[in-house]
């Protein structure tokens, strides 16, 4: 710690950061999870009963994806917030809502696998789609009682256009300490702990079966690593630095400077737009649940590159001179 100098943070660093990446993911997103949101539709009866869980995993990513734009705008004006106070906290709370809501239906996901592997006896006719609704209405109500706090505290601070802080003001940053970490040991490291478990007995049950399918050995793998990915790139760096640049802000208002806050507080920068990238990534689930989607995907970029192939330079020249612009339109169209 050092009271006589304090090295200055780069608050620009988020206004350059943070946009390109919230237009690449609202774009992707967006496209992304109407996809998978209409094919899941389509194949209803086909993806057993987790397709509850992945409906609302997709409705969560499309509520957080519609507030993007205004979150873009507000970062090209150079945190100049321009929608209001409770917009503002609106916003914010969608953020929260897609950020625990996603973890808390990859967690149920998880506990439904891990039943209908290991305990597939016990459950069988238990698993309905009626209770699976039941329990992603519990899974909303406990996210928005979590994400509740957050809202009472201050997010602007004054009438004019100014900040839509994330966390709140530095006058209340103490409090918001607490209460984040509160938030992290109930919203994320417990279901993350139930994750692993559920995977690891999983894998351990997989690997002592011999008699187990193949294919159900493969798809287990294939989900397991897309829950590392989306922990390891979204919401393990997230949650560790969000609460390491509150600590480092509770210390500047203490008057104590750290020479790790500019750090701390651009790799908190970082770690927004990573954990905002799980809107984009959450898709992943529908390609492990639909086997059809892979074929699709598949499918259209097989046409896409037979269609870039035929109006390529080369495929151009060769059209004969004497023939008509009609006639070359038909060839290149097949």
């Amino acid at each position: 710690m050092n009271n006589s100098y304090c090295t200055p943070v780069s608050f620009g660093f988020e206004h350059r950061f943070l946009p390109p990446v919230y237009i690449l993911v609202f774009i992707i997103g967006l496209l992304a999870n109407g996809w998978g949101l209409k094919s899941l539709l389509q194949n209803w009866k086909k993806l057993g009963n987790v397709n509850v869980f992945v409906l609302n995993l997709g409705l969560a990513d499309i509520l957080y994806l519609l507030t993007l734009p205004f979150l873009v705008v507000y970062y090209f004006m150079r945190s100049k917030w321009i929608f209001g106070d409770a917009f503002c906290k609106i916003t914010r709370f969608c953020f929260n809502l897609n950020l625990y809501g996603s973890i808390g239906f990859l967690t149920c996901i998880s506990v439904y696998r891990y039943l209908a592997i290991v305990h597939p006896m016990r459950v069988m006719g238990r698993i309905t789609v009626t209770r699976s609704v039941g329990i992603s209405v519990m899974v909303w109500l406990l996210v928005s009682v979590q994400s509740l706090p957050d809202m009472f505290f201050s997010k602007t601070f004054g009438n004019k256009p100014g900040k839509c802080y994330d966390t709140t003001h530095k006058i209340y940053v103490e409090d918001y300490l607490k209460y984040s970490l509160g938030w992290t040991l109930t919203g994320f490291c417990i279901p993350f702990l139930i994750i692993l478990g559920c995977y690891g007995h999983v894998i351990i049950f997989l690997c002592r079966t011999e008699t187990t399918d193949k294919v159900l050995k493969q798809r287990c793998l294939k989900f397991l690593c897309i829950l590392i990915l989306l922990f390891s790139v979204c919401y393990v760096p997230y949650h560790v630095f969000r609460n390491f640049n509150l600590w480092s802000r509770v210390l500047s208002r203490q008057k104590k400077c750290s020479e790790w806050s500019n750090g701390v507080f651009v790799a908190h920068q970082i770690s927004r737009g990573l954990v905002c990238l799980n809107s984009a990534l959450n898709p992943l689930v529908y390609l492990h649940g639909n086997e059809a989607i892979p074929a699709q995907l598949r499918r259209r970029l097989q046409q896409a590159c037979q269609m870039f192939s035929r109006l390529s330079p080369s495929n151009l020249r060769s059209v004969p001179e004497a023939q008509t612009e009609d006639e070359a339109e038909q060839e290149l169209r097949g």
